[in-house]
């Protein structure tokens, strides 16, 4: 009757339920993709009662928070220390009022839209530290750790890698004649065909100015040279709009292949770089693998 009672009123305050009758099943409701988070559980329960399910919540790290508002009749100082102790946020003893009961709810609210907030801010923070705010591409610090994981693969495992450095040909001509708004407008574009134009699992990250560091995991020599033409064709095979004509794009493109016996990523990205170098002495708009 309670349950029935408690299921009328907040359909009425527009709350989605989901009721139980017991608390195993409320156990097996909450192992769902995506539970509720603002529970209401009876003390007595069959199977599991509502100080076990609540020892098992908080104890179920996984998952994110939820709040707890524990009913009961028992209304003894020590129960009400032994609802908090095992994980309950609130207690409320029976019978309860209904404009109580909607007050606390509300207070739980609260807490959970609160939760809510610092984790969207948290995931914000994340990503600012690891990601080029412009183009939404790995930053360099977050790339080039990518590369050390990649590398320590590569020698465990015993598969070979590769590591493209691309650099957009003549941007300086690009922000000196178009302006700034207008070279950040093509990095954008450049980071977009980019992504589109290399496997699924391979990194891209924005290196620095106008570079950009591809790493390749379980890449052939084949494939590296394969992988960097079509990054190379993707880029120049478009004018990037800029409000009044297009802009033609290209780049050159460095790569290392990574020897199951290599060195330190230092010395991989420095042997990119001198493939780059030779990429752009020998006309631009070429790829040179080493």
């Amino acid at each position: 009757m309670v349950r029935r009672i408690l299921q009328t009123w907040l359909q009425q305050w527009n709350h989605g339920v989901i009721a139980v009758d017991n608390g195993a099943a409320a156990w097996k409701v909450l192992q769902q993709k995506q539970p509720p988070k603002l529970l209401i559980l009876d003390w007595m329960m069959p199977e599991i009662d509502g100080l076990e399910l609540c020892r098992r919540i908080r104890a179920d790290q996984r998952s994110a928070y939820r709040y707890i508002l524990l009913i009961t009749a028992k209304d003894a100082r020590q129960d009400l220390v032994s609802a908090f102790d095992a994980g309950a946020d609130d207690y409320l003893t029976k019978p309860f009022d209904c404009d109580e009961l909607r007050a606390r709810l509300r207070v739980g609210e609260r807490i959970l839209k609160l939760q809510d907030d610092l984790v969207r801010a948290r995931d914000a923070l994340q990503f600012q530290a690891t990601h080029d705010l412009l183009t939404g591409l790995w930053n360099r610090g977050a790339v080039l750790d990518v590369l050390n994981r990649e590398l320590e693969r590569c020698w465990r495992t015993r598969v070979p890698m590769a590591v493209l450095m691309l650099d957009l040909d003549h941007f300086k001509r690009i922000n000196d004649t178009h302006g700034h708004l207008t070279g950040d407008a093509v990095l954008k574009e450049t980071a977009t065909r980019l992504t589109r134009a290399v496997r699924s699992y391979d990194c891209v990250g924005r290196y620095g100015g106008e570079e950009f560091l591809v790493v390749l995991p379980g890449c052939s020599s084949t494939q590296a040279v394969r992988i960097a033409e079509r990054i190379r064709s993707r880029i120049a095979q478009d004018p990037v709009g800029t409000g009044g004509a297009g802009l033609q794009l290209s780049a050159s493109i460095g790569g290392a292949m990574v020897a199951t016996a290599a060195g330190s990523a230092n010395e991989i990205l420095a042997l990119a770089d001198s493939a780059l170098y030779q990429a752009k002495n020998a006309g631009r708009d070429r790829t040179v693998i080493l």
